[in-house]
């Protein structure tokens, strides 16, 4: 048990640590277009990017899956970059029906899930059976992103419900930021291919 709490935990820590914010300037992008009146659309959509994670995170701790991890880390930035620009395209927020986001969500989870099996694989060893540290992992990864939709979906509810703030202008303005930021880690990465 003490080894799934710690899995557990340094799922968590591993997504909400800010020296690792480019996943969490990912998760704030994805989730930026909605409210909290949306959040059963925003769990499938994080679902999704579990999904796509946790299956290569797993191909990848296994040897299946083997990308130089210098590519992982500028194909990162580059997966916030199409997010936040995707964000621009959205003028009326009606989220009905099932959309590309989701697939977006799901592929660029994959990309992350790379990102993630450095550090797990340094962690764990050669454990032979290593799916009770994958699963703890992962659900740590989960909640710790749950964590940042809900303070980006609680910040995002005081600018537009509170202060009244256009929606549209607040989705602008904050996918702007994440743009620029995501933009220059990609072309700092770039530089190191």
């Amino acid at each position: 048990m003490n080894d799934f709490l710690f899995y557990f935990r340094e799922g968590i820590y591993h997504i909400t640590d800010i020296r690792g914010y480019d996943h969490i300037l990912f998760v704030a992008a994805l989730c930026l277009p909605y409210l909290l009146k949306d959040w059963r659309k925003v769990l499938m959509l994080i679902t999704a990017f579990t999904i796509g994670h946790s299956a290569t995170l797993a191909l990848s701790i296994y040897n299946k899956i083997l990308v130089p991890s210098s590519w992982i880390e500028f194909l990162i930035p580059v997966t916030i970059v199409i997010t936040a620009v995707e964000n621009t395209a959205v003028k009326q927020f009606n989220f009905n029906k099932i959309n590309m986001r989701y697939a977006s969500a799901l592929i660029f989870g994959l990309i992350h899930g790379m990102g993630f099996s450095n550090y797990l694989r340094s962690m764990m060893g050669k454990d032979e059976s290593i799916f009770a540290q994958l699963l703890a992992f992962n659900i740590g990864l989960e909640i710790g992103q749950l964590l940042i939709v809900l303070v980006v979906m609680l910040v995002a509810f005081i600018f537009v419900n509170i202060l009244q703030a256009p929606r549209r202008e607040w989705l602008l303005f904050i996918s702007g930021g994440i743009f620029a930021i995501a933009l220059l880690l990609a072309i700092e990465r770039a530089a190191i291919l």
